[in-house]
């Protein structure tokens, strides 16, 4: 087999067009939006996400995975099913629709996909009375919830929650949510795309049709029981859940070593310029980080640190 080139990968992100989305993406991170669209999100580690420089230059992550193996994705994970992770900036110009995501379990079962998905917000920027919806009404019965849908009147049972840029809302699976207007997010996620939308505003998509809902599938995997809470964390990790740990590192002309401890790392400059550099590598085994860019260090890669001023997003498996 020949020799593994491992060092800290730059990624170009996927970009999407969304009828909630907007210009956030350029005008706070700056993204070039190619065309003059509502582009919603931003994939910044995806299987779809391509490498942008280095021997690997101009191949997908999900390509990469399936030809390095465990010394890009660490040991436990299957090439096979791609990153495990996905890392995303959202721009939510208008309500997202109130959608649900099943669990690995129901995933599997329901959907043949290998993973659910579990995943966390990090708020970047929120305009004067931007909201969230964090659930329904405790004690709402799936009949109420379809009768309310039919009807067109489910924001009577919803639950909003008030946001801030800062604020971190983390949503484990079977958990009903929403992104609401005005607001710009790092989303931290396990790597899926299952959404059961259960509502959505009674607006037409850009195709000038109504979206699909999946009301009997999204309320068989909702919970009902309980509500997740939106925090302002203080200090650095700001996620330590079953799927992903995601830390905010803020530094002024300062450095930070880390161990990767055999796991991935993925990184996402949210302010300033870093240097990420492989510990003991060559001068090319280094990247600089912008506002809005992001970065990989694969998991055979020891260490590394970060350098500058500014502050970084960092999200790895537990």
């Amino acid at each position: 087999m020949p020799e593994v080139s491992l060092y800290p990968l730059k990624l170009d992100p996927a970009l999407h067009v969304k009828v909630w989305g907007g210009r956030k993406l350029a005008a706070l991170l700056g993204k070039r939006l190619p065309k003059d669209q509502p582009y919603g999100e931003s994939w910044e580690l995806h299987d779809s996400s391509q490498v942008a420089n280095g021997a690997h230059r101009g191949k997908s992550l999900g390509e990469l995975a399936r030809r390095l193996g465990a010394p890009l994705l660490g040991a436990g994970n299957d090439p096979a099913d791609g990153m495990p992770l996905l890392a995303k900036f959202i721009d939510a110009s208008q309500w997202l629709s109130i959608q649900v995501h099943p669990d690995d379990r129901q995933a599997k079962a329901l959907a043949g996909e290998p993973r659910g998905k579990t995943e966390a917000w990090v708020v970047l920027h929120a305009e004067p009375g931007a909201r969230l919806v964090i659930g329904l009404q405790p004690g709402t019965t799936a009949r109420q919830i379809t009768q309310a849908i039919q009807s067109n009147r489910l924001e009577a049972l919803l639950v909003y929650a008030e946001a801030t840029a800062g604020d971190l809302l983390y949503i484990p699976a079977n958990t009903i949510h929403a992104l609401g207007p005005g607001l710009l997010v790092y989303e931290i996620q396990q790597s899926s795309d299952t959404t059961y939308r259960l509502y959505d505003w009674g607006r037409l998509g850009l195709d000038g049709q109504p979206r699909a809902l999946h009301i009997d599938q999204g309320i068989g995997v909702a919970n009902l029981e309980s509500l997740p809470q939106v925090e302002q964390p203080d200090s650095d990790l700001l996620v330590a859940g079953d799927y992903f740990r995601t830390w905010r590192h803020t530094l002024e002309d300062a450095a930070l070593d880390i161990a990767t401890e055999g796991r991935f790392q993925a990184l996402s400059c949210i302010s300033g310029e870093l240097r990420v550099s492989a510990k003991g590598g060559a001068e090319e085994d280094s990247i600089t980080l912008g506002t809005g860019e992001s970065g990989l260090i694969p998991a055979g890669i020891p260490a590394f640190s970060i350098s500058g001023s500014g502050a970084i997003l960092r999200s790895c498996q537990p």
